[in-house]
């Protein structure tokens, strides 16, 4: 159970590559198309220049052949020059202005036709789609075309479906991550309900038993700190119970609520373990709190480190204000085993836990109380494997 983050991880990761994978023979599969039919125009083109040198320079040539191979191009933009770059024919291009005819029939380009044909020519020079034509010795054109219409459409086509793969492969990974939370949210409140309904049973046995205790000789000290603990059962039911509702916020005093977490716990560890904190302290952080569920993810974190440390060990809480930030803050520091870096966020996962016995429920439970119901944060300030961890809690300080 420990790893199973770690597979998830990975999981996450063979889907990604996969998806990119995918996305790239896609990609290259289009951008082929489109280099296949830049190679094709290419071809005209260089059938239109062949036909274009057979017609001025065979006079043996049949010309209605050759003039429907140049009439045949309706699609691709064509200039024809001479060697000292004379424009001699344009085809296909989306003229500003309508050609005029001269006396004799011919046609003939207005003066914003010739500038916007030298344009085009000036652009095209410095391009690759050029074709020298030598008509005879001594005598050369040259042609110059655009891409079609179709070719410019399709050049932008494999960028369009890579945006569009992309974007559908993101929506379904956090599509498939926001389904997972929410199922893990529905299946921990409720196994939360579900304990502090089993839970009740035996809690009101109890109850009923310690009313019995003095009629069997049991000591009054002894009754008294079993009370503490059968009610201390019962409030860690409530707690389980309240999950997935909105707790009851109530102003009170931080010092005072990690001062009773931490008093209860220091009766209830291993003496070889030293817990300190700051006792009787005259110093008061307001905050707006729920009091059963905050001390308890104290509780949760002291008996964390306890288990970090196998018997031994020191804990300390320390509770600071940061008036800056308008927070109260609480760092519980141990000198356990550590956290490796890579679990710092995993330790909050549902089902996570480095240790042989318990559900992983703890830490996962303790962020749900302080980022969605206190509107704080939690975090795992610093650790060291083999030294020790510090949590910090940032709660917002009440007006």
């Amino acid at each position: 159970m420990a790893n199973i983050y770690d597979i998830r991880r990975y999981g996450r990761f063979t889907f990604l590559i996969s998806a990119a994978a995918v996305v790239a023979s896609f990609f290259y599969f289009s951008n082929s198309l489109v280099s296949e039919l830049a190679v094709q125009e290419r071809e005209r083109m260089q059938i239109w220049a062949d036909a274009t040198k057979e017609i001025v320079s065979s006079p043996d040539a049949d010309i209605d052949f050759l003039l429907r191979i140049i009439e045949g191009n309706t699609t691709i933009p064509v200039l024809l020059t001479d060697d000292e770059g004379n424009i001699l024919r344009h085809r296909n291009f989306s003229l500003p202005a309508p050609q005029d005819t001269d006396e004799d029939g011919f046609y003939q380009d207005p003066p914003e036709n010739t500038a916007y044909l030298q344009r085009k020519l000036d652009k095209l020079r410095n391009g690759p789609n050029t074709i020298t034509i030598e008509i005879a010795p001594g005598l050369i054109q040259h042609l110059y075309y655009e891409d079609s219409t179709l070719l410019k459409r399709m050049s932008w086509y494999p960028l369009i479906q890579l945006v569009v793969m992309l974007a559908f492969v993101a929506v379904v990974y956090f599509a498939v991550l926001s389904t997972k939370k929410a199922e893990q949210n529905k299946v921990w409140v409720g196994l939360s309900k579900e304990t502090a309904h089993q839970l009740g049973t035996p809690i009101s046995s109890l109850m009923a038993w310690m009313e019995l205790l003095p009629d069997y000789g049991v000591d009054a000290e002894t009754i008294e700190e079993m009370n503490k603990d059968v009610s201390r059962l019962s409030m860690i039911a409530s707690r389980f119970s309240k999950i997935g509702s909105e707790p009851k916020m109530e102003g009170g005093d931080l010092t005072a609520l990690v001062d009773r977490a931490a008093s209860y716990m220091a009766t209830r560890i291993s003496p070889r373990i030293t817990l300190t904190w700051p006792r009787n302290s005259a110093i008061k952080i307001p905050v707006s709190a729920s009091a059963p569920l905050l001390e308890w993810v104290i509780e949760n974190l002291i008996k964390n480190a306890v288990d970090a440390m196998n018997g031994a060990g020191k804990i300390t809480v320390d509770l600071s204000a940061d008036l800056g930030s308008r927070r109260g803050v609480i760092e519980v520091s141990d000198t356990g085993k550590g956290i490796a870096r890579k679990n710092f966020k995993n330790v909050f996962n549902p089902g996570f836990t480095t240790k042989s016995r318990g559900w992983g429920l703890g830490l996962t439970l303790a962020k749900r109380i302080i980022e969605e119901y206190h509107k704080g944060h939690i975090f795992v300030k610093d650790s060291t494997p083999g030294q020790g961890t510090t949590f910090r809690i940032e709660l917002p300080l009440a007006e």
